[in-house]
């Protein structure tokens, strides 16, 4: 009986806790903003590797594109 005692002790403790903070996941910068800063960024870097990429192999003598 003691155990249950202890779990339902443990169980109660954190629930007041999680109820404590209220604002939790309250963020002032909405999601979609977030995605969309990520969305721009990855596009940044692939292209910048993209352009990178063409540049080695523009580099690579007689190099000829396949068809």
């Amino acid at each position: 009986m003691s155990l249950i005692s202890y779990l339902h002790v443990v169980m109660t403790t954190r629930l007041a806790e999680l109820r404590r903070d209220g604002e939790r996941g309250d963020s002032p910068v909405p999601t979609a903003v977030i995605i969309f800063g990520l969305v721009f960024v990855a596009t940044i870097v692939t292209g910048l590797a993209l352009g990178k990429a063409n540049d080695w192999m523009k580099a690579i003598p007689n190099h000829t594109n396949p068809k």
